[in-house]
């Protein structure tokens, strides 16, 4: 892996937990915060593509585990991976890699309504997919009940996919092809 690489994996880890600096809304009715941080896992997925994506996002999972507090309200740990809202934090590499394939496969016809989506696959249906089942195995909750208490999430989700896409958009048509295609290439 080149330098540069290796940069932009730290660089995408570090918007992540830069997001952490929003406070958490606690929801009455579900354990797990509201953040913003999920608009860094898009941004990292949508600009480094898959395989970089998935590096970032992993990297920061594993800062999550070393204790550091990179997550919203100054959390990380372990304890945080096994409590309520580690399926939603495991489940962010993942969504990483899934909007960066769709994004590198679709990159020659890329709009922004196709970006918005690819965040949407990746940045909510795998991390919900994740977050919920992983709720619902520490929790007493049914799958289903881990699920409506994620509706309140859905609004919020949709405007951070709508901002990862037209930055992502920007960020790749501005760095597009000296940075970027080589990370195409590599991923």
């Amino acid at each position: 892996m080149k330098l540069r690489q290796l940069m932009y994996v730290s660089m995408f880890a570090a918007v992540v937990a830069a997001l952490g600096i929003f406070p958490p809304i606690p929801v009455p009715f579900t354990p797990v915060p509201i953040t913003a941080q999920t608009l860094g896992v898009m941004l990292a997925g949508a600009v480094l593509g898959a395989r970089l994506g998935f590096m970032s996002m992993g990297l920061f999972v594993l800062l999550v585990a070393v204790g550091l507090p990179v997550l919203a309200g100054g959390r990380g740990g372990l304890g945080i991976l096994f409590g309520t809202s580690g399926g939603y934090i495991l489940s962010w590499p993942f969504a990483a890699l899934v909007i960066g394939y769709l994004v590198q496969t679709n990159w020659s016809k890329i709009r922004l309504w196709k970006m918005v989506c690819f965040n949407i696959i990746g940045g909510v249906l795998v991390v919900y997919a994740g977050g919920i089942t992983y709720l619902s195995i520490v929790t007493d909750l049914t799958w289903f009940q881990a699920a409506g208490s994620a509706l309140i999430y859905i609004p919020g989700d949709m405007v951070k996919a709508v901002v990862a896409g037209s930055v992502a958009i920007s960020i790749r048509k501005a760095l597009f092809p000296r940075a970027i295609e080589p990370l195409k290439r590599a991923s």
